[in-house]
């Protein structure tokens, strides 16, 4: 398992643990984790799932697909560390990953 730290735009933090292969949207909507609405349930077409992965850890999680980008287009306040969270998978390597929650999804 991974141990995820969600980090709400008033500073509250809410850790979850993931299991290899699931996203990080997953993880996030499971634990009822606030300001991840998923819309799309993880399809990759609707950009309400939208964190910004703390700058330790991009190098970790990657860079967006060029898919990830273009929805990326629609989401709100749009950071060189953005990211939608069901576009990154759980791994081992990400445990201890820590992202942001914006504060609104659109």
């Amino acid at each position: 398992m991974a141990k995820i730290t969600f980090i709400q735009p008033d500073g509250t933090e809410q850790t979850v643990e993931a299991a290899p292969g699931m996203t990080v949207m997953e993880a996030a909507k499971k634990e009822l984790v606030p300001g991840i609405e998923a819309e799309c349930g993880g399809a990759c077409a609707c950009a309400t799932c939208h964190v910004y992965v703390d700058d330790a850890w991009h190098e970790k999680v990657g860079p967006p697909s060029e898919m990830e980008e273009d929805m990326l287009d629609f989401a709100f306040d749009v950071r060189e560390s953005s990211r939608l969270s069901c576009q990154i998978k759980v791994t081992q390597e990400l445990d201890g990953l820590i992202v942001r929650v914006p504060e609104k999804q659109f």
